[in-house]
């Protein structure tokens, strides 16, 4: 097999998705710092090790999101509402509106004016 084939392809993330990894790693350090936990803590807490930690709160986007979401939920960080019975609420609501919506979507189909 060449070895282009067997590279890995990789491609930058949005700006927009940078911002946001940075903005949640900032929360997850302070509120890391606000309850006195040391990254190794929190890692052990995670069940991750401390540089992944390092990576979650200066916002790399090659770490997981579930670890991402743990570190945040562990510290306090609030993920996408305050508390926990509202995105408890908002998930089920999302799961009915998708059970609503077709479980496939076809591409478009592109009538062509081909009379000349």
């Amino acid at each position: 097999m060449q070895r282009s084939m067997m590279a890995k392809k990789t491609r930058a993330p949005l700006p927009a998705t940078l911002d946001a990894l940075a903005v949640l790693g900032a929360q997850i350090a302070a509120a890391r710092r606000e309850v006195g936990w040391t990254a190794a803590e929190l890692a052990e807490r995670v069940g991750a090790s401390a540089p992944v930690i390092s990576r979650i709160e200066n916002g790399h986007a090659t770490t997981q999101i579930g670890t991402v979401f743990d570190a945040a939920v562990l510290c306090g960080v609030p993920l996408f509402t305050p508390d926990a019975v509202t995105l408890s609420r908002l998930a089920a609501s999302s799961r009915t509106q998708l059970a609503l919506l077709p479980s496939r979507v076809r591409p478009q189909r592109v009538d062509l004016d081909d009379d000349f």
